[in-house]
């Protein structure tokens, strides 16, 4: 029969089961902090979700100006369409509006190119090109 030469006491039945090394040659086995796991966690989805929002703010801004400058296509283009013209527009040429005495007309004749003979009653509000969808872009 054999007999341990090593303390019953200081000898584990298990030792895989053992929630620290068993021998000098083990790797050492430390419990985590729980805490620590968490916070860790908390932290890097706080900063995730943090920069989520933000490029959803970004893309919800570009969105807003994206309307803005819609809805300004639209007054323009309504005006376009109920201002004096003495000419049929098409696509992809530029033009420009003017309002004399509150009636808008859309005329050939930059702002720059009038020279002497610009009217002092009209006022330019526009430079616009007509697009393929017959509304009108607003170019500045």
């Amino acid at each position: 029969m054999f007999v341990n030469p090593i303390d019953k006491d200081k000898v584990a039945e298990n030792p895989g089961l053992l929630p620290y090394a068993h021998n000098v040659g083990s790797i050492s086995v430390n419990p985590e902090d729980v805490g620590k796991l968490k916070s860790r966690a908390l932290s890097a989805m706080q900063e995730q979700t943090t920069k989520q929002l933000a490029q959803i703010q970004k893309q919800v801004e570009l969105l807003a100006q994206q309307a803005i400058e819609i809805k300004k296509r639209i007054e323009i283009s309504e005006k376009i369409y109920t201002a004096k013209m003495s000419f049929e527009p098409f696509v992809g040429n530029v033009y420009y509006l003017y309002e004399q005495d509150e009636i808008f007309k859309l005329m050939l004749i930059a702002p720059d190119e009038w020279g002497r003979s610009k009217k002092e009653s009209l006022h330019f509000i526009a430079s616009v090109r007509l697009l393929s969808d017959h509304t009108w872009e607003v170019l500045n």
